[in-house]
């Protein structure tokens, strides 16, 4: 085996629980690298970025931990309901047109392009296509 090769196996065995803690793709990403960096160097930041990457996913876009506070955020706002013919689900697309789409809080590190709304009294986000993407119950 390598030195590479044991480096990166081992970054990724330390950078792990690390990895696991954060939540959503981007800050799950952040946490994972900068944990595997500090184990493993480089290698080590490319690896537990992956990992981060993935077990944040895990917890949807906002991640477990920003989901409740996402919640109080939308409802503080009073934003209005859509009412919907349809299943409130991921993969469900939404009209243009009738329903108001909002920007979501920076705070929130959401990635670019997803906006939310309030459809049938439950908060969700959508992509560019109005598609949902996540259902914050």
């Amino acid at each position: 085996m390598t030195i590479k090769t044991l480096l990166a196996a081992s970054a990724l065995a330390l950078s792990l629980p690390l990895a696991a803690q954060a939540q959503g793709t981007i800050p799950g990403a952040e946490r994972g690298a900068a944990a595997g960096s500090e184990v493993g160097g480089p290698i080590g930041g490319i690896v537990g970025g992956a990992v981060g990457a993935a077990t944040g996913t895990v917890g949807g876009i906002l991640g477990v931990d920003m989901a409740p506070r996402f919640r109080s955020y939308v409802r503080e706002r009073n934003v209005r309901s859509y009412d919907y013919d349809g299943r409130v689900v991921v993969g469900s697309t939404l009209p243009s047109s009738g329903v108001t789409y909002y920007d979501v809080p920076s705070e929130y590190r959401v990635q670019p392009g997803y906006r939310y709304t309030v459809v049938n009294d439950r908060p969700v986000l959508v992509d560019r296509g109005h598609r949902i993407v996540e259902v914050i119950d």
